[in-house]
């Protein structure tokens, strides 16, 4: 028997990406994951975002993460509980992404893989935003940085289609208008949580 029949490859760069955007934002990876799934997606766990309540409830749930974020009152995400609830949603996103796949990562490996991959994220984005703050620079355009590198790690991660050009432009239009309008009084140019 060859080596290549018992060795079975696996690439999980995906998998890195969107666990990735959950460190930056939670909601992120699952919601992009949710917006590219075809309507016709049966495999489990990514078929509950194949209609479209599916959807709008991962699309209301990244759009409110990025909106929230800019609040002066949001908590760390270093928090156990934040590090832990990024990980669980890096973890899903990878494993409902990989679950679109033929032969898509076993789904242990993929929470795996999106779950550490969102802790890395968690502490990258946190370092980000604190060396920002340390510099003296208000915080809310590192933040919309942030949010820039997180859309554009899950345009990366969901692929190049039609669904996912789409939903990153929706979701980037929409969170600079909620940001510009709703959110403009309650930014703290000085604050740094990280």
């Amino acid at each position: 028997m060859s080596r290549e029949s018992v060795c079975v490859k696996y690439d999980v760069t995906r998998l890195v990406l969107v666990g990735l955007v959950s460190g930056l934002r939670s909601q992120l990876g699952v919601a992009a994951v949710a917006l590219t799934t075809g309507p016709g997606e049966t495999a489990r766990p990514a078929s509950w975002f194949a209609g479209v309540w599916g959807k709008r409830v991962a699309s209301a749930g990244a759009v409110g993460e990025l909106v929230a974020d800019k609040l002066p009152w949001t908590p760390s995400r270093l928090t156990p509980a934040g590090i832990a609830s990024r990980m669980a949603f890096g973890g899903f996103a990878a494993v409902a992404l990989s679950s679109q796949e033929r032969d898509g990562a076993p789904p242990v490996l993929a929470a795996a893989v999106g779950a550490a991959a969102s802790a890395v994220g968690t502490v990258a984005g946190a370092y980000w935003r604190r060396t920002v703050a340390e510099a003296g620079r208000p915080d809310w355009p590192a933040a919309l940085l942030e949010d820039a590198a997180a859309l554009l790690l899950a345009y990366t991660a969901v692929g190049h289609t039609d669904a996912a050009r789409s939903a990153v432009a929706t979701a980037a239009g929409t969170a600079s208008g909620a940001v510009s309008g709703a959110v403009s009084g309650a930014l703290s140019p000085s604050h740094g949580r990280g």
